[in-house]
């Protein structure tokens, strides 16, 4: 069960309106790593955690957290077209510099949302469901939201010294302080599993289930110029979970066939010369 209450999780108060910034804004709202997509994200992965329940509610805490900050930026993004006006806009446009400054306005703003948010990324682009991951996995989940929440700060970092406006600047200090804890959160949720259940994703398949594939768990393959790879952590020593060494392959070959597919029906018109696919074979 979900209950609105009707004050902001944080003050939203900007100093003035600036249509460009709002924006900018509908990115870390509306876009890959916005907060519609963390909100979706760690809720559908709650309504679907089975057992464990500190997981669960860890899951619906945080999702439900990420529906204010979806609300915080509608009010911040509203706040911004405050005073923007059709009527503004082809007054404006009359001047030429000035035009080309509102060239990059987003139209939207006034035709579709009368000035509040959308559920778009900065270039309109709609919201899309396929930007979250629910797996069932937790530990396989719990990094993608490592990783979602780690974009979202940097991208709310750059918006931050895109203005001045210290009103707008004190709802970025909070939503990082914010992305930054929900970092710690989801780091020590990982550690948690990973000690628990090994680093590698999925722990119920085994090392040992790879067979004859077990060498290749650990080759790192130098397929590009230069060998300046072979310095990491990633290309020799022991691997995160003591299972094997690491062996760096300076020039390594190629061990699978050349593919031979099947001719398909002519009714695909392919338009393949068959004469020269027979003589191949």
């Amino acid at each position: 069960m979900f209950r609105h209450q009707k004050q902001l999780q944080f003050e939203v108060k900007v100093d003035r309106p600036d249509p460009m910034l709002a924006r900018q804004v509908q990115e870390v709202l509306g876009g890959q790593f916005g907060e519609m997509t963390v909100m979706m994200q760690y809720l559908f992965q709650g309504f679907n955690c089975r057992g464990e329940e500190k997981y669960k509610d860890m899951l619906m805490d945080i999702g439900t957290e990420e529906i204010g900050h979806v609300e915080m930026l509608c009010s911040l993004i509203s706040q911004l077209l405050d005073g923007a006006s059709p009527e503004d806009q082809a007054e404006a446009a009359k001047d030429p510099q000035i035009a080309a400054i509102m060239g990059g306005v987003n139209p939207q703003h006034l035709l579709v949302s009368g000035l509040g948010g959308l559920p778009t990324n900065s270039n309109g682009v709609p919201w899309n469901g396929a930007y979250i991951v629910a797996s069932g996995n937790l530990l396989a989940d719990m990094r993608s939201n490592l990783h979602a929440e780690s974009q979202g700060r940097l991208q709310v970092a750059r918006l931050y010294h895109m203005t001045t406006d210290e009103g707008v600047r004190a709802t970025f200090r909070k939503m990082l302080a914010r992305d930054r804890y929900h970092q710690y959160q989801w780091m020590a949720a990982i550690a948690e599993l990973e000690e628990k259940n090994g680093v590698v994703v999925p722990a119920s398949f085994p090392p040992e289930a790879e067979k004859e594939a077990q060498p290749q768990a650990y080759e790192f393959w130098n397929l590009s110029e230069g060998s300046e790879s072979s310095e990491g952590l990633w290309a020799t020593g022991s691997a995160p979970d003591g299972s094997g060494e690491f062996v760096y392959i300076q020039e390594p070959v190629a061990k699978g066939q050349v593919p031979n597919p099947s001719i398909p029906s002519d009714k695909l018109h392919h338009d393949l010369d068959l004469t020269k696919l027979t003589s191949k074979e």
